[in-house]
């Protein structure tokens, strides 16, 4: 199995609404579910031996690949954290601190943190390991966004974890390393260089798109148009269905997430559907001892706010 690819965008210069979009694009379906997840659950790294517990501190939405770990998500603070493939990670050596799993890292940041600055003084206080999923190893850097419009990049190279933090750092996309992705963007028009945008596929020029276009979205008059901004932008690096790629194994967009940090709504769409649906924290019931509940988002019948369609499940991963 190759390695898959993946896009995150983050509007963070408009006056209306924080908003953030991710794609994931894999040789095969991650098999996605929705999870909502109250405060109070006892955690678990899933690291093996010295693998961190915590109980969890704010409610989350997330959505979980293959039932192994979360991906992918947002807390009732109006934090989220997003993790995607980067080959060239390499973790922390062994020392005594306690260990989470890479698959649970961005669990990890939404059960314990408000902000961003938050999020990055907290994670020193555990290592990050890689584990396998699904066969397969899953070498990852996080994308941080909160509310305020901070974000920041979170990449282990070398045995230490390379931070980049500011506004600034609002695109995402996987190899090569984010510092290198930036020096590529500087041979691109209106970055310092005189290439055209490109449209290929590969990580490097998914980061172009979508970084040139980011710079032109329009001001939005609504929440809603804001949305749709990152929408759009996410399908502009999405990979359609049975695309063909003669460098390697054609990779599909799977699924598309949005999410509006300023009125905390988490919006998924699974691309074998036509349909977008949406929950809004702030109608869902995060309360210590509420019920977990979960969503298949892969269900063709599902369109609009599935906060009905939620039904009480059992957590499958990281519970200690």
């Amino acid at each position: 199995m190759m390695a898959p690819m993946c896009t995150r965008i983050f509007w963070n210069e408009n006056p209306i609404a924080q908003v953030v979009a991710r794609t994931i694009d894999w040789e095969i379906s991650d098999e996605p579910d929705l999870w909502v997840l109250p405060r109070g659950i006892a955690r678990h790294g899933d690291a093996g031996d010295g693998s961190a517990t915590w109980i969890s501190r704010y409610g989350s939405v997330s959505a979980s690949g293959w039932r192994a770990g979360t991906g992918e998500g947002v807390n009732e603070r109006g934090l989220a954290a997003h993790a995607l493939y980067l080959g060239a990670a390499g973790y922390e050596p062994p020392d005594d601190r306690p260990t989470v799993s890479n698959v649970m890292w961005t669990q990890y940041v939404l059960d314990h943190f408000a902000t961003v600055a938050e999020a990055l003084e907290g994670l020193a206080a555990v290592r990050i390991v890689p584990m396998r999923i699904h066969d397969q190893d899953m070498p990852l850097h996080l994308a941080l966004e909160d509310a305020t419009g901070d974000c920041a990049i979170v990449e282990m190279l070398d045995g230490a974890p390379v931070v980049h933090h500011g506004r600034e750092h609002n695109v995402m996309a996987n190899d090569p390393t984010y510092d290198e992705q930036l020096a590529n963007l500087r041979r691109y028009r209106g970055f310092g260089g005189d290439e055209p945008v490109p449209g290929d596929i590969v990580s490097a020029e998914r980061f172009v798109r979508a970084s040139y276009f980011l710079r032109h979205l329009p001001e939005p008059a609504d929440e809603l148009e804001a949305v749709a901004g990152v929408i759009g932008l996410g399908r502009n690096v999405s990979i359609p269905q049975g695309a063909p790629d003669n460098r390697f194994e054609t990779y599909p967009t799977w699924w598309l997430s949005a999410t509006d940090l300023t009125n905390r709504v988490f919006y998924f769409q699974h691309t074998r559907t036509p349909n977008v649906i949406w929950l809004a924290l702030d109608e869902l019931d995060f309360a210590e001892g509420a019920a977990i509940l979960s969503l298949n988002p892969r269900d063709t019948s599902l369109v609009g706010d599935v906060r009905d369609r939620l039904a009480p499940a059992e957590l499958p991963f990281g519970v200690a």
